[in-house]
Parts: structure tokens; sequence; C-alpha cells
């Protein structure tokens, strides 16, 4: 028997700039644009608290 993993990587879209980032949605530091440098997400102790557009989960 093989445990599923519990976190799952999503596709971001930034409000700012409407850039996409994958992330990983228990992350243990702030997330940042690549294209501009805002806030996608901040890790809360468990699952991030996103600041984006959620477009979907990667597979």
């Amino acid at each position: 028997m093989i445990p599923t993993p519990r976190g799952r990587f999503l596709r971001i879209k930034c409000e700012d700039c409407g850039g996409e980032q994958i992330i990983f949605d228990r992350a243990a530091t702030v997330v940042a644009c690549l294209v501009c440098g805002a806030t996608l997400a901040r890790p809360t102790g468990g699952k991030v608290a996103i600041e984006g557009e959620v477009l979907g989960a990667v597979e």
C-alpha cells in the first residue's frame, strides 16, 4: 500500500501582471511572481494563503 502525497502543485495567475506560475500548496516561504515580484502565496504553517487566482492543479 503506497500512501498518496498530501501536497499538490497549483497553477496560479498573478493578479498584477497576469503571469502564470506553478507553486507547491504547502510552501514554507513566501512565493513571489517571477515576472513582476508581487506576492502570490504566503506560508501559514500548513497550506499557503494564496493571493492570486488558482487556475487548477497540476498532475
